[in-house]
């Protein structure tokens, strides 16, 4: 450590450890440094480490994926900070997964114990959303329910938290623009009135997807798509069309032509 004089030496001398231990009397105390101004000690500093209360509140998400025999349940079970005031907001503070598979047991395990680690250290936590929607199977990804692409069983676990975050405020959805809506609306109006005409035109015998609705893939939010339409790579949900000779997602408006 360097210390820079800034007077003229004039003399020195070597202190012992009697003049330590006898300090002469003309040596005054150190000043007690002056109190901080008020603000400062109304500012409340929070532990990081929080202890669980005895009762948590939380919800149960089910998972019905190709890949394993039997469903398996996430239960993510969160934290309510400031409760009764202004400030009040639920945080996740731990997950389990039950499954009767135990062929998956070790990374389940392993896995939920760091994610309510993470959980428990507070912060920002959604970058878990984007690092387990990220995982890929080597076998291959599967679709679940409303034509929504998974590419591993970890990458839904990402999304059940993802939802989870949503439902309690600390993710929020991009707003779509008023014009992206109406772009969504009119392609979704062209297609439907290009598949009625196509089914009144073509020859009897024929069926169409309109007069069978039940074999059009419905989505969680009850929009639903035709049958043969492919998977966006943007929303990963199978519903781009081919319309006019350009690939069209009647979910999230992206085109192929821009």
């Amino acid at each position: 450590m360097t210390v820079r004089i800034d007077k003229k030496i004039k003399g020195y001398a070597v202190v012992t450890p009697d003049d330590k231990a006898n300090p002469p009397a003309s040596a005054a105390p150190a000043p007690a440094p002056a109190p901080a101004a008020d603000a400062v000690y109304n500012v409340i500093q929070m532990h990081e480490r929080i202890e669980r209360p005895e009762v948590l509140i939380g919800s149960t998400y089910k998972i019905k994926s190709p890949l394993v025999e039997h469903a398996m349940y996430v239960t993510i079970n969160d934290i309510v900070l400031n409760p009764g005031t202004e400030h009040e907001h639920r945080r996740p503070f731990e997950v389990f997964i039950n499954c009767k598979s135990m062929e998956h047991f070790q990374w389940i395990v392993a896995l939920t114990r760091i994610m309510s680690a993470v959980f428990r250290k507070g912060g920002d936590v959604a970058f878990l959303v984007e690092e387990m929607k990220a995982v890929f199977d080597p076998r291959g990804g599967y679709f679940k329910a409303g034509g929504v692409y998974m590419p591993s069983l970890v990458a839904e676990l990402g999304s059940i938290v993802e939802d989870h975050l949503k439902s309690i405020g600390m993710l929020h959805d991009p707003e779509m623009s008023e014009h992206q809506r109406a772009l969504i609306a009119e392609k979704r109006k062209q297609y439907e009135d290009r598949s009625k005409k196509n089914a009144e035109s073509g020859p009897s015998g024929l069926s169409s997807a309109a007069d069978h609705p039940e074999d059009i893939a419905v989505t969680g939010d009850g929009a639903s798509f035709p049958p043969t339409a492919t998977m966006c790579h943007k929303c990963s949900t199978k519903a781009l069309v081919l319309m006019d000779g350009c690939a069209t997602c009647l979910n999230c408006g992206y085109s192929k032509c821009g």
